[in-house]
């Protein structure tokens, strides 16, 4: 399966200027997105996709340089990710360049397990699912059939729809939700406008290398974690 490791890195971020090539330590931000790609022998390509020349020139210096700058189009703070990974598909394509899907990988959760993106790729070949997405599972207390949303007359009712809550915890089934660390979808899942079709596998990730950075607060618990974990 010809699968395309898709690194996608916008440079006009507001809560932490040019992350994407802020030191992390001894490295920037998206290098450690980077190596997590270089490591895997099952993606057949790997691209960033950027609208930012230092960006590019910081990729370029690790050995990935940038087929394309990203059009301004595809950058802006309302830009969503299946936008950003239909424009690679059509710009491959356009270079009679094809692949069966791609793999999205996140610069801003910068830490995975070695061999994780692969064993990611083996299991969404293996399921043959429209899509594979890393979770982190929900704690017991944020458990969907213990949420409540508001009903019409303004009382609640579970979030669920079941008429009775589940009184025990270890009555309750495990939820989980996206950690933003690996996103794998077929290239016609992704051409008919979506990253997650009608069959979604999953891979349940370390929580001890989880950290989504958005703001600096979530930067200094980057940091903490970086001194904690084995890269």
């Amino acid at each position: 399966m010809r699968i395309l490791g898709l690194i996608p890195a916008r440079g006009g971020s507001k809560g932490i200027p040019k992350k994407n090539i802020k030191l992390l330590g001894k490295m920037p931000l998206i290098e450690y997105t980077l190596h997590s790609a270089k490591d895997s022998k099952l993606l057949t390509e790997i691209v960033v996709s950027t609208d930012d020349e230092e960006i590019a020139i910081a990729a370029e210096i690790t050995g990935f340089k940038p087929p394309f700058i990203r059009p301004a189009e595809f950058s802006q703070d309302t830009s969503t990710s299946l936008e950003v990974v239909q424009h690679a598909v059509a710009f491959f394509e356009s270079q009679h360049i094809f692949f069966d899907a791609v793999c999205l990988l996140q610069p801003t959760t910068p830490f995975r397990e070695k061999g994780s993106v692969d064993i990611a790729i083996q299991k969404f070949i293996d399921t043959n699912a429209d899509c594979l997405i890393s979770v982190l599972q929900i704690p017991h207390e944020f458990n969907p059939h213990w949420a409540f949303e508001e009903s019409e007359n303004g009382l609640l009712k579970i979030a669920t729809g079941e008429e009775q809550i589940i009184s025990r915890r270890q009555d309750l089934p495990k939820a989980f939700h996206r950690d933003g660390s690996i996103y794998i979808t077929k290239t016609s899942v992704i051409k008919n406008g979506s990253l997650y079709g009608k069959s979604i596998a999953y891979l349940e990730s370390n929580p001890q290398y989880h950290v989504n950075i958005d703001t600096m607060k979530d930067w200094e618990t980057a940091e903490r974690l970086l001194t904690q974990i084995n890269l």
